[in-house]
């Protein structure tokens, strides 16, 4: 409970709260003290001031008559209200307006000050509220008063504070208390947990991104799920095919006839393409794909491409059209892998193609990079499924049938093996009307032998996007 971040807050806001009322209620007293203290020590000189002047009035006159203008200047001039009665306490002037009563009929609330002449009281002074000689207890009663008043102050500052830190704490951390009870369901599997955002601050900003990593956890999950499915179906069919052909054999039901023994081999073929497959995505994901990149003339990499895919699309009724402008700079890439990357694309494009169709191959220089196009007139892709044609088993196609889209991994292999060169994929299509598949190349722009050197034995390190690594 302690270590709890409310108590922290807690304990925190009483230490700087009870700091700084402490220090302004030293300070407070202090100068209180000392302003008293000008005080008391102006009003015992205002009261020798007036005794003084009114002696000398006395002196000079023998007798009271006429002190009224000099008292009133007296009391105008120090700010106090002045009274003064002869020896057989008659009032003979006041500064508050009233005179000619006596003394017993309307006692003052001041204490006394006797007017002396030759040593003899011939007149009292009453001034309110000090006089010289209660000017000790009067000064502690009022500096008690005032420190009383600032301790109260301070508890009831203090209470204030332990009632707004409470509140407070509990508007703050609730969210968090929360996104921890969310996160430690989410531990125990549940991803559907998702935090309810209300607030504005940081602490929304926080649950909004916690719900988005929930978010791309539970895809996450999913597509690994569906890896797993898809994984399993991919090996499950070849190895069935291989397995009910060897245990007829073993059983005498068919004789190992050549065509028997090209279809086996078809079959491991399939599954030794599928492994290879998937270790080239797992190597390429792990940013430990080998590529050997040198200076490329594109046109020859892709005329390769081509015509080792003419026999098919000529099997098929399909056009293959090469366009390249004769301008074209040479790219920094791996021959071996760019080659791969253009096959795969023409392989897609001629199992979408319908008969009589075509697919064209174009390339443009783009800054410092050339813009790569497969273009066909197949079936096309429907927006809901273009986003996802890049990752790995994903089929437009639901069904598993081989002739209509492989294995699903063609193109997540084509993505990745870009991306390692530094480059972009992206996909367009109009459904019925083909599609366009594109990636970039950056442009040669030269490297010493030593260079090229440290870029074959180092492959160079990128950033995936591909959402699951896959370790098979």
């Amino acid at each position: 409970m302690v270590h709890s971040l409310r108590s922290r807050l807690l304990l925190t806001l009483i230490v700087v709260v009870t700091v700084a009322v402490g220090s302004v209620a030293i300070f407070a007293s202090r100068a209180t003290s000392s302003q008293f203290e000008r005080y008391v020590k102006r009003n015992v000189e205002c009261y020798r001031r007036c005794l003084a002047e009114l002696a000398v009035y006395y002196i000079d006159n023998r007798s009271w008559d006429g002190v009224q203008p000099l008292v009133d200047q007296l009391a105008q001039l120090y700010g106090e209200r002045l009274m003064v009665y002869d020896t057989r306490g008659h009032l003979v002037a006041d500064s508050g307006g009233s005179s000619g009563r006596w003394l017993d009929q309307r006692p003052p609330t001041s204490f006394p000050v006797f007017i002396s002449y030759k040593g003899a009281p011939v007149g009292v002074l009453y001034v309110d509220p000090l006089g010289e000689a209660d000017i000790g207890s009067r000064e502690a009663g009022f500096i008690g008063a005032v420190n009383r008043s600032i301790l109260l102050a301070v508890a009831v500052a203090g209470l204030v504070v332990l009632a707004a830190t409470l509140a407070l704490s509990r508007r703050i951390l609730g969210p968090v208390e929360r996104l921890t009870a969310v996160a430690r369901r989410m531990e125990k599997g549940d991803l559907s947990q998702r935090v309810d955002v209300r607030a504005r601050d940081e602490i929304g900003e926080l649950a909004r991104a916690f719900n988005a990593m929930a978010d791309g956890l539970a895809r996450l999950e999913q597509l690994r799920r569906n890896m797993v499915s898809d994984v399993a179906h991919e090996l499950r069919t070849p190895l069935s095919n291989i397995r009910g052909y060897l245990e007829a054999l073993r059983d005498g039901v068919v004789q190992p006839t050549p065509e028997l023994i090209e279809s086996l081999h078809e079959e491991a073929l399939l599954l030794s393409r599928l492994i290879d497959d998937l270790q080239e995505l797992a190597l390429a994901e792990a940013g430990q794909l080998r590529l050997v990149r040198q200076q490329l003339a594109l046109p020859d990499i892709v005329e390769q491409a081509v015509q080792s895919l003419r026999p098919r699309a000529a099997a098929g009724d399909l056009r293959l059209i090469v366009d390249l402008p004769s301008d074209l700079p040479a790219v920094d890439g791996d021959p071996e892998r760019i080659g791969q990357v253009l096959r795969n694309l023409l392989n897609n494009a001629l199992t979408y193609t319908q008969p009589g169709g075509e697919i064209h191959v174009y390339a443009r220089s783009a800054g410092q990079e050339v813009e790569v196009f497969v273009r066909d007139t197949g079936i096309g892709i429907s927006p809901d499924d273009l986003p996802f044609v890049f990752e790995r088993f994903y089929r437009a196609d639901r069904s598993r049938a081989r002739a209509t889209g492989g294995a699903g991994l063609g193109l997540a292999i084509v993505k990745e093996l870009v991306e390692a060169h530094g480059g972009r994929v992206w996909a367009e299509s109009t459904p019925g009307a083909g599609s366009i598949f594109a990636f970039t190349l950056p442009i040669w722009l030269g490297a010493s032998s030593h260079e090229r050197e440290r870029r074959a034995s180092h492959p160079p390190e990128h950033s995936a996007s591909s959402a699951l690594p896959f370790t098979g």
